[in-house]
């Protein structure tokens, strides 16, 4: 059987000192501003299998929208 290896232990040729300081979540402000990340609900996610199903249902609700959009200021 193989030992398993931890995963916080470092190589021998490595020192903890080598790393400077760690600042846990630097990066947590860039990362949500410049994210687009969308959760849907379980119920949801057994209508679509992948992220282009999900794309083209948005893109066609879009499509239908901007449509009656343009009815209605066409009406008035």
């Amino acid at each position: 059987m193989k030992k398993v290896k931890k995963v916080d232990d470092l190589r021998p040729e490595y020192k903890r000192s080598d790393f400077g300081t760690l600042v846990r979540g630097k990066h947590v402000a860039q990362l949500q501003a410049n994210s687009n990340v969308v959760v849907l609900d379980p119920e949801v996610t057994t209508l679509f299998p992948n992220s282009a199903a999900v794309n083209a249902a948005l893109r066609s609700l879009a499509e239908i929208a901007r449509r009656a959009d343009s009815r209605r200021r066409r009406s008035q």
